[in-house]
């Protein structure tokens, strides 16, 4: 007897809302299945203005009410029978973040929490990483977001350390990362990996996801330091323009694929990895599979 369950995860992001709807297949005997039934990405980039004001513009809290009004009737249409939505660091750091949160509950009926870095990591973290993961091996996990950047270190299995940092592609993008940042990113990444021979690097996130669909890789294998480098490289000789024309990339993912391929070269740089996998797995997915195992 096969029975199926209907959830859905509402991940909103510094540069982009997406919700997740998924069929979950339970057989007798044999571990659940989690089959992407839909997704839906909004490009609505609340780190502009997080970031820079500090507030979330009228404008863009009547976008992102319309998005969830949006997304309720998709739920309702899904037969969606239990619901998650998550706000990241965008909405942390806007003064205004509680009031947009009571504003969408009363006008699009939806529940939206505001969660930290760590909880972020952590959701993001029990996805499907023990698939991935070689019990011999040590990995450096890299979730890059608009607004933030989580880093989780493996090895054996177990989880090492977590810490996340405040520089994200949106945040790049507005040159707000300062060197202060990178250099305490670059040495948690040294003192956490330096007793490690050898550390493989595990990317998530919108962008490396890009990254790696234009590389035209079978999905287990990995991407290398010398193909990321020459990729950056490639991508700084085209303009904004020609990203979006030439590549086809979408106008909210040109340019933030950029600083997000920086991040991903510097921790690979930092930790001494050689390779980065690339599995199709972030907030969305790990919101649904903490939910279905009653992690929150």
């Amino acid at each position: 007897m096969i029975k199926l369950k209907k959830y859905a995860a509402i991940d909103i992001g510094s540069n982009a809302m997406r919700l997740l709807v998924v069929n979950i297949v339970e057989q007798e005997g044999k571990e659940p299945q989690f089959n992407k039934s839909s997704l839906v990405r909004v490009p609505i980039r609340l780190g502009q203005d997080a970031f820079t004001v500090g507030e979330i513009s009228q404008e863009n809290m009547e976008r992102m009410c319309d998005a969830m009004k949006a997304f309720n009737l998709l739920m309702k249409v899904h037969k969606v029978e239990r619901y998650m939505a998550f706000a990241t660091s965008a909405m942390r750091e806007a003064y205004n973040g509680k009031e947009v949160v009571a504003m969408i509950k009363k006008k699009a009926d939806i529940k939206i929490e505001i969660i930290d870095g760590k909880k972020e990591a952590a959701i993001i973290a029990s996805t499907d990483l023990h698939h991935l993961l070689k019990t011999d091996q040590t990995y450096l996990f890299v979730d890059v977001g608009g607004g933030s950047t989580e880093f989780t270190l493996f090895s054996n299995g177990k989880m090492i350390n977590s810490r996340s940092f405040k520089a994200g592609t949106v945040r790049l993008l507005n040159e707000m990362v300062c060197d202060v940042v990178w250099d305490e990113i670059e040495k948690w990444i040294k003192v956490n990996t330096q007793e490690y021979d050898e550390v493989t690097l595990i990317g998530s996130g919108g962008n490396i996801n890009k990254l790696f669909k234009m590389s035209g890789k079978m999905q287990e294998k990995p991407l290398s330091y010398i193909y990321m480098n020459s990729q950056y490289a490639f991508l700084n000789s085209l303009s904004y323009e020609q990203r979006i024309s030439e590549l086809g990339l979408n106008p909210d993912r040109a340019d933030v694929i950029l600083p997000a391929t920086r991040i991903y070269l510097n921790a690979m740089k930092w930790s001494g990895a050689r390779n980065i996998y690339v599995p199709k797995i972030g907030l969305s997915d790990g919101i649904v599979k903490a939910m279905y195992y009653g992690k929150i």
